[in-house]
């Protein structure tokens, strides 16, 4: 859990510096240059599974067991790069959300995404509660997955006479059947939940006639709870993972507790292999799975965008009816307005923005009209 700390405060200065440099360009650049090492990383992840099927390999051809103890040192070392390869996947999505984040405020039109609005900050931790959820159902998913590919172990061994012995062939395509039906089948509910609440979000308040920009600052406040708390989720999950599956096999190694030498078979070790059990799915299922429940949430977003806002180039010319400016001049005074009339569904509105500036020193005033004010004030303006 500590272990989120200086990742979280480096992103956040990387976010603020790079926009500090170079605005959104420069958020997309350092977004750019940390995927410019995908080869390396590629490099790293497949370097974990290598050792750890060389380890399984060794000792199903009954090798010595010197070489069954370098190929755990070497799978230590895999686990350790594999978690420090996911955090690279991680921090691309955080920086990345920045960029997306800009494209959908501009798509849908909204000035930003205020929490002070009470259904935007109800979005906002729903979005938050999603990864945790998304999560669980991984796990669920994995432990499910296992426990039938362990009774089709077991009723191989009932039926099938010699598989311990080398006399007898095990029927493999049976277990790799449930590991690939089973990673299809129980991630649909978490496709269904990823896709699912963005929807429901946007259509459903539709129904009840609520306004489209706040349906989109609600949808705005969703995808930031995902974004944040599915970063932090994924880092405690790939670290605490890899720190597990690492833990034991320092046990099977040997660790000095207390004085005393701990080995593989004692009560500490037993600990171990439960840890290692959650630690699996944290660091191979569930935490790398984040990154693509951020991105995939703030795609859908921006899908969405353009039924929320409907602020294209052509839509933009057809609501808006007349921009008038206005200069008076006298005794040192300047007064400027600009009124902007939006025709919406049939619906007007203006916004009237007055400048007066006495002596160098500027006032701005700002005016929201609807209905049969506005068309009084265009009237009185022409």
């Amino acid at each position: 859990m500590i272990s989120t700390f200086p990742t979280v405060i480096l992103f956040a200065a990387a976010i603020w510096s790079s926009y500090a440099f170079a605005g959104f360009y420069g958020v997309a650049m350092a977004a750019s240059a940390m995927m410019a090492t995908t080869a390396m990383q590629l490099a790293i992840d497949a370097f974990g599974p290598i050792a750890d099927n060389a380890g399984g390999i060794a000792e199903m051809s009954e090798q010595d067991p010197i070489v069954r103890e370098r190929t755990d040192i070497l799978d230590t070392v895999g686990n350790t790069t594999a978690a420090t390869g996911k955090g690279f996947a991680i921090a691309s999505a955080a920086l990345t959300s920045l960029a997306l984040f800009a494209a959908y405020v501009t798509f849908t039109g909204i000035d930003g995404i205020n929490i002070f609005k009470a259904p935007v900050l109800a979005m906002l931790f729903i979005g938050g509660m999603v990864p945790v959820v998304f999560s669980a159902l991984a796990m669920n998913a994995v432990g499910k997955a296992a426990m039938e590919m362990v009774y089709e172990v077991r009723r191989q061994f009932k039926e099938i006479p010699g598989i311990m012995e080398g006399t007898g062939k095990p029927e493999y395509d049976k277990c790799v059947k449930i590991s690939t039906e089973a990673s299809l089948k129980e991630m649909m509910l978490p496709g269904l939940l990823t896709i699912g609440f963005p929807l429901v979000i946007t259509f459903v308040p539709m129904l009840f006639g609520m306004d489209n920009l706040m349906i989109a600052e609600m949808l705005g406040g969703y995808m930031a709870g995902v974004t944040v708390s599915g970063v932090l989720w994924a880092i405690f999950q790939n670290n605490a993972g890899g720190a597990w599956d690492n833990a034991k096999k320092s046990f099977e190694a040997g660790v000095m507790i207390n004085g005393e030498m701990t080995h593989k078979g004692s009560a500490a070790h037993e600990a171990a292999i439960t840890g290692d059990t959650v630690g699996d799915p944290f660091k191979d299922t569930s935490g790398p799975s984040m990154n693509i429940l951020i991105k995939l949430t703030c795609l859908i977003g921006l899908v969405i965008a353009p039924i929320l806002g409907g602020h294209d180039a052509d839509s933009n010319h057809a609501d808006m009816n007349t921009v008038e400016v206005t200069e008076t001049v006298a005794n040192n005074t300047t007064t400027e307005m600009k009124v902007l009339v939006k025709n919406k569904n049939g619906e007007k509105n203006a916004t009237v923005i007055t400048t007066t500036e006495v002596n160098g020193k500027k006032e701005v005033k700002v005016e929201t009209l609807e209905g049969s004010e506005v068309d009084l004030l265009v009237a009185n303006r022409h």
